[in-house]
């Protein structure tokens, strides 16, 4: 524990994309100051607190005034401020907001006793009424990359090579939309034979019936061949490699990853305008945003690049560039970095 500097708390054990921000930034972290996560529903191969570790938290770690608990959620905030202010553990705390909507009086308690607090967008930070930094997620280039050859990239998971297929990834829920991309593409298939959708995510147990009911107007438009429902993968990654569109149709979003992670692996995107997807995509150049909960400009925008291979290859080169350009995960990194040391050069 001498070592860590940084605890990044996760406390819960669904994956989401709090935990997937989690999973990607650590390992990157870990490279310039000692990091280490708490919680489950972690990868082994991360930088973890055990049990007996917690101890520990009340011995300053070497060459450091305190720790800092880089919290991302509400519980995780609540847990700092019982070990700093309750138990007198020599921490600071930091909280990333991603939501996009007025906050809880609850939850506006717990942000304004923060050390420092993060917005997630331009947009986040609207909401926000204590000072605060914009540092937009990026993205794991080398886990988020395009297929040598897409034909191959669809026969690794399960997929019809001969097919194009748009893809929708993340929990089925109505929030996230789910509804509006089945109910696209089953207006889109039937005239576009060469085409084929893909459906990546959980649907938990209150939400199951609304999966049922998709698949169900799928089976009833004759297409349960040709658009797949294939749950919850912890190795995203060669889905994204498989599709030639991805549309992101959220009804409402904190930050939203997915567009990030389609298009560094060099797929044009179709996203609602929603978090900080207006943020991430450039629109006309690497996809195109349209209003949310629009199942007419979703199905409208959808058809322009599917049927156009042209528009469709130079937006999925011009969004690697973008990408690797505007979105690495290393400045992200980078910028917490100077965040942390802010608060460290400021207790000396």
């Amino acid at each position: 524990m001498g070592a860590v500097e940084v605890i990044a708390p996760n406390f819960k054990r669904r994956l989401s994309g709090v935990t997937s921000t989690i999973v990607q930034l650590v390992p990157l972290q870990a490279r310039r100051l000692g990091i280490a996560t708490l919680g489950p529903g972690l990868p082994d191969a991360l930088p973890k607190m055990r049990a007996r570790d917690l101890a520990g938290l009340w011995r300053r770690p070497r060459g450091r005034p305190f720790r800092v608990w880089h919290a991302r959620r509400n519980v995780e905030m609540l847990a700092g401020l019982v070990l700093r202010d309750l138990l007198r553990a020599p921490l600071r705390l930091v909280f990333t907001s991603a939501s996009q909507r007025r906050h809880t009086a609850w939850t506006r308690f717990l942000i304004g006793r923060m050390d420092a607090v993060v917005a997630t967008s331009a947009r986040t930070g609207a909401y926000l009424s204590v000072p605060h930094r914009v540092v937009l997620h990026g993205i794991d280039a080398a886990r988020f990359s395009p297929p040598a050859d897409r034909a191959e990239a669809c026969l690794a998971v399960g997929l019809d090579p001969a097919l194009s297929w748009v893809g929708c990834f993340g929990r089925v829920r109505r929030q996230k939309g789910t509804d509006l991309f089945v109910d696209a593409v089953i207006a889109l298939l039937p005239s576009r034979p060469r085409w084929g959708a893909v459906i990546a995510g959980r649907a938990t147990a209150d939400h199951r019936s609304f999966e049922d009911e998709l698949k169900k107007r799928v089976e009833q438009a004759g297409l349960a061949g040709r658009i797949r429902f294939v749950g919850e993968h912890a190795d995203i990654p060669p889905w994204y490699r498989a599709l030639s569109l991805f549309v992101a149709p959220q009804r409402w979003e904190g930050f939203g990853l997915t567009p990030l992670e389609a298009m560094a692996s060099g797929v044009p995107v179709v996203a609602t305008d929603v978090g900080a997807f207006s943020e991430l995509v450039v629109e006309g150049e690497t996809g195109t945003i349209v209003p949310p909960d629009d199942l007419a400009a979703m199905t409208s925008a959808a058809t322009r690049f599917m049927d156009d291979d042209g528009l469709r290859d130079r937006a999925g080169s011009a969004a690697i560039s973008h990408v690797r350009r505007n979105f690495p995960l290393e400045r992200e990194a980078g910028e917490l970095a100077e965040i942390y040391e802010a608060l460290w050069a400021g207790a000396r």
